[in-house]
């Protein structure tokens, strides 16, 4: 199955070129290594500890058992992984009809402290991952803590309406339909607002064939994000909100981990590049920087 691409107005290449810091920290040194009785010159590039980090959040009634092939593909890219279970969202959870749009808020922001809080993390390099219910609380969270790298697969949008309203009783208490057949200003939304203010990089992701979320949904996130580092958009053919043919799932599988490829790796080119530019204009005209080693 094919991704048909419905925008991508800046390229990866052209994403990384335009972040003015990169999120990854390298250092650098030069180095001499000695050889019989002589030695030469050697570059040394080392990544610092702290890895990016990477946290799934799966949609309503989901689980991260969703998430987890997801996991492994982040893993193999170079990032700490947190899949989480959010309360509430199992139907036999006896909180699955009390909890709320705050509740699932304070858990998500509850996950990204426990992962930030990590030696092993590099809190300036966080990326996000979120479907439909997940990828709009994921939108809620950059208002709050720092995110550098935004998946949105099917976002749902909410009116901020009825936000104490246990979530299961949504549909029933406010007109949810008739809110998302129409395009929503940014201003009269707290999510779509929090994407007005937004300066990572984004990929927003549709399925061809959504019988959950109209097309205006996607068009409302997709008019929100004013500040964007970059935007990628991708349509997955064929496919339902649910992904429920294997051939969509591999796709977005592939989609995903592309793009995080693609930006975590572009990251830390640029902060080699950056740490390579600084050494030269440290050691201009100050003779050989090289240290024996």
């Amino acid at each position: 199955m094919n991704e048909a691409d419905i925008d991508s107005e800046r390229t990866c290449a052209e994403a990384i070129s335009a972040q003015a810091a990169s999120p990854v920290e390298v250092r650098v040194e030069s180095r001499r290594i000695r050889v019989d009785d002589d030695h030469f010159c050697a570059t040394l590039a080392v990544p610092q500890p702290a890895l990016p980090a990477v946290i799934f959040v799966h949609g309503w009634n989901g689980t991260q058992e969703f998430d987890l092939g997801h996991v492994r593909d982040a893993v193999a890219v170079g990032c700490v992984v947190l899949a989480v279970d959010l309360r509430g969202h199992d139907r036999d959870d006896p909180r699955h009809e009390r909890v709320t749009r705050e509740d699932n808020l304070r858990d998500l922001l509850a996950a990204y402290d426990c992962i930030v809080a990590r030696d092993d993390v590099d809190e300036r390099a966080i990326a996000v991952v979120g479907f439909s219910y997940g990828a709009y609380l994921a939108t809620l969270l950059t208002a709050q803590r720092r995110v550098q790298w935004l998946a949105l697969r099917a976002p749902a949008l909410y009116p901020d309406e009825g936000w104490n309203v246990p979530k299961h009783e949504l549909e029933a208490r406010v007109a949810l339909d008739e809110y998302r057949r129409q395009i929503q200003p940014p201003d009269g939304n707290r999510a779509l607002t929090a994407l007005t203010q937004f300066r990572g990089d984004v990929l927003l992701v549709s399925s061809q064939h959504d019988q959950v979320l109209p097309q205006p949904v996607a068009e409302s996130f997709r008019g929100a994000l004013v500040r964007a580092s970059s935007i990628t958009t991708r349509t997955i053919a064929g496919a339902d909100h649910e992904l429920s043919h294997p051939d969509a799932k591999r796709a977005w599988a592939d989609l995903l981990q592309d793009w995080l490829t693609a930006m975590i790796g572009g990251a830390r080119r640029q902060a080699v590049v950056a740490a390579l530019e600084e050494r030269h204009e440290t050691v201009d005209g100050a003779g050989d920087p090289h240290e024996l080693a």
